[in-house]
C-alpha cells in the first residue's frame, strides 16, 4: 500500500522560522522533501537520513508531535492525527511503556500490581529481610547499642530505684527461674534493672538484654506477682526475639524504600508511610511478646488469664489523669504502637490454664 507523504513543519537548526515541508519513507531511509506546490509528481529532497537518525516523539493523547533529528533541527506535526496514522501506518511503533500509558485499562491493573507488590513488601518481604539481617548481626553489636540506650535513659530519665533489695532480688530469682522453666538452661542471663523514673508505671526491653521496670509499675501492681512476671516476661520475649534490633532494621528498610518512591527523604510521602509501617510493625512484634509471657507464665504455673488486671490498673491511672501515666504511655508497656488492649486481653484469657 502506497503512503502519501506528510506534511510537516521543519525547524533545521539554522532558522528561527520554519519550511513547510513532506516526509516520506522509503526501507529504512527517511526523506525531507520539498512541497509540490501544485505539481505532482515532483519530487525534491532537501534531506534524507536513516529512520535511526530521528527522534520519535512519545504519543499522547493532547499535546505536540516534535520528531527531533540526530546533529539538529526538528519536525513538528501540522496535524497530530495525520501524524499519528502516518507513523502508523510505516509501522512506527511505540515503545511498549507508551503503549501501556495509553490504555486506562492497563495503567489502573499496573497500578492495583504496584500496590500489591508495595503491600507484599511491607507485610512479608521487609519482615523476612530484617529477621536475616539481624541473624547475621553479631550479639556484640545487640549489646553496644542496647548499652549506648540504656546509658541515655539513665541520664534523662531514670533514677536510683527506692525499692528493697530483697524486693528486687526476689523478682529477679522469679523471672529466672522461669525462664528456666520456660526455655531451658543455657540461654544468655538478663540484665534486670531496677529504677524510679519520670516515665511513671512501665517497663521496657533494650537489645543487648537490657530490661527495666520502674518502681511505680512495682507499686502500682501492688505486689502481684503473676503480673509482675508477665510483665517481664513481655520484655524478656522482646531481648529473646531481638526485637529492638529487627525493628531498627525493618523501619530503615520502610524508610529506605518510602523516600524511593516518593522522591524525597524528608517529605510527607516518605515520613507518613514509614511512621505509619513502623507501627505496624512494632505491634507484631509486641504480638510475639505477649506469645512470650504466656509461654513464661505457663511454664511457671501462674495462670496468663491473670494479666487483664494490668489493662485494667493502667486504664485506672490514666483515668485519674496523672501527668506520669501520660508521659509514660509515650515508651512503655501500653503505647500507642501496642495492639489494641482487648486484642491483648482476649490473647491472654484464650490462654488461660482454666479450673484446676
Amino acid at each position: 500500500m502506497t503512503v502519501e507523504p506528510l506534511d510537516v513543519d521543519w525547524f533545521d537548526g539554522r532558522h528561527a522560522r520554519p519550511r513547510r515541508v513532506r516526509l516520506h519513507i522509503e526501507r529504512d531511509r527517511i526523506q525531507v522533501l520539498e512541497p509540490e506546490n501544485g505539481r505532482p509528481g515532483r519530487r525534491v529532497v532537501l534531506l534524507e537520513l536513516p529512520l535511526a537518525a530521528i527522534d520519535w516523539p512519545e504519543r499522547t493523547r493532547h499535546g505536540a508531535r516534535i520528531a527531533r533529528i540526530a546533529g539538529g533541527g526538528e519536525l513538528h506535526a501540522v496535524d497530530v492525527g495525520l501524524w499519528d496514522a502516518w507513523a502508523s501506518s510505516h509501522g512506527l511503533r511505540q515503545p511498549l511503556l507508551v503503549r501501556v500509558q495509553l490504555r486506562w485499562r492497563l495503567v489502573l491493573a499496573v497500578l492495583l500490581l504496584l500496590v500489591l507488590l508495595a503491600y507484599g513488601a511491607w507485610r512479608w518481604g521487609i519482615p523476612l529481610a530484617g529477621r536475616t539481617a539481624v541473624a547475621l548481626l553479631p550479639p556484640a553489636v545487640d549489646r553496644q547499642v542496647g548499652d549506648a540506650a540504656y546509658a541515655a535513659l539513665r541520664q534523662r530519665w531514670l533514677a536510683d530505684s527506692a525499692l528493697p533489695a530483697g524486693r528486687m532480688e526476689a523478682l529477679r530469682r522469679a523471672l529466672e527461674s522461669s525462664l528456666v522453666r520456660a526455655e531451658g538452661p543455657g540461654r544468655e542471663p538478663l540484665h534486670l534493672h531496677f529504677h524510679a523514673s519520670r516515665l511513671g508505671p512501665n517497663a521496657l526491653a533494650l537489645p543487648g538484654g537490657h530490661v527495666v521496670i520502674t518502681d511505680e509499675l512495682v507499686t502500682l501492681l501492688d505486689g502481684d506477682e503473676t503480673l509482675l512476671l508477665g510483665v517481664l516476661a513481655h520484655e524478656a520475649g522482646h531481648v529473646r526475639g531481638r526485637h529492638g534490633m529487627r525493628l531498627l532494621v525493618q523501619t530503615a528498610l520502610l524508610g529506605a524504600g518510602a523516600s524511593a518512591l516518593a522522591g524525597d527523604p524528608a517529605g510527607w510521602l516518605a515520613t507518613l508511610p514509614t511512621l505509619m509501617g513502623g507501627a505496624g510493625y512494632s505491634r507484631e512484634l509486641e504480638r510475639e511478646a505477649d506469645e512470650a509471657s504466656i509461654r513464661v507464665l505457663r511454664a511457671a504455673g501462674r495462670d496468663p488469664a491473670a494479666m487483664p488486671r494490668l489493662f485494667e490498673r493502667l486504664a485506672e491511672r490514666r483515668a485519674a489523669g496523672g501527668t506520669q501515666a501520660s508521659a509514660g504511655a509515650a515508651i512503655g508497656i501500653a503505647f500507642a504502637s501496642h495492639p489494641d488492649d482487648a486484642e491483648r486481653i482476649a490473647r491472654f484469657r484464650a490462654a488461660s490454664l482454666g479450673p484446676r
